[in-house]
């Protein structure tokens, strides 16, 4: 007989293989053992105690940073949806703001009516309802004038372009005459709104001088 079939007849029929041994070591390293072999309860409990504070502190580490990133994220898609709503509106006011002209220069063509009111009627009923269809459109996109006459001057709205002399104290830094309409984009800043002006009215100021 063989010295290796000898060792094999000589080993219990219930010990372990090697590969069972070592992973019967990995099993008893989670528990702690007194001078006499035996589990001690206190320092295996004290050891799963630690090994949960552990645990939790890095639980609450990683919510943390879940939490951190998920913060960051929903601010970037809120600087991103602020950024597209801008640019929006920037290209909107750039637009409307070209459009601008073309109202000029339908109210250069009213301003003296009684020679407007010569032109053949049916061409001056056709200018008008243009021109009444390009202020709907302008009221949809929330274009609104301003400057009117007998307001108090402005520098936020108007753009005083000549100064008009007056003996009557209360019309002192008053609009004396609408030079240029003037259009504001959205709800009037003054009014509590967020609206930016699209162009100043110019205007003319009346300044008030005592006469002797």
């Amino acid at each position: 007989m063989s010295d290796e079939e000898e060792k094999k007849e000589t080993e219990p029929a219930d010990a372990p293989s090697s590969g069972e041994a070592k992973e019967n070591d990995s099993e008893v390293l989670e528990f702690e053992f007194n001078e006499d072999g035996e589990e001690d309860l206190k320092k295996t409990l004290k050891k799963f105690r630690a090994d949960l504070k552990v645990c939790r502190t890095e639980s609450r580490e990683y919510l943390t940073g879940w939490q951190k990133e998920r913060a960051e994220f929903l601010n970037y898609k809120k600087q991103e949806e602020a950024r597209k709503i801008n640019f929006s509106e920037a290209m909107r006011e750039r637009i409307l703001t070209r459009f601008l002209t073309v109202l000029d220069s339908f109210n250069m063509a009213f301003a003296n009516k009684e020679t407007w009111d010569k032109v053949d009627e049916n061409w001056r009923k056709g200018v008008e309802y243009i021109y009444a269809q390009m202020n709907i459109i302008f009221e949809e996109y929330g274009v609104k004038v301003i400057g009117e006459m007998g307001e108090t001057f402005d520098p936020n709205i108007h753009q005083s372009i000549e100064m008009v002399e007056t003996n009557e104290k209360e019309n002192d830094h008053k609009i004396a005459e609408i030079v240029q309409k003037g259009y504001l984009l959205g709800n009037d800043p003054h009014q509590g709104g967020t609206g930016r002006v699209m162009r100043p009215a110019r205007v003319k100021v009346y300044e008030y001088r005592e006469r002797n």
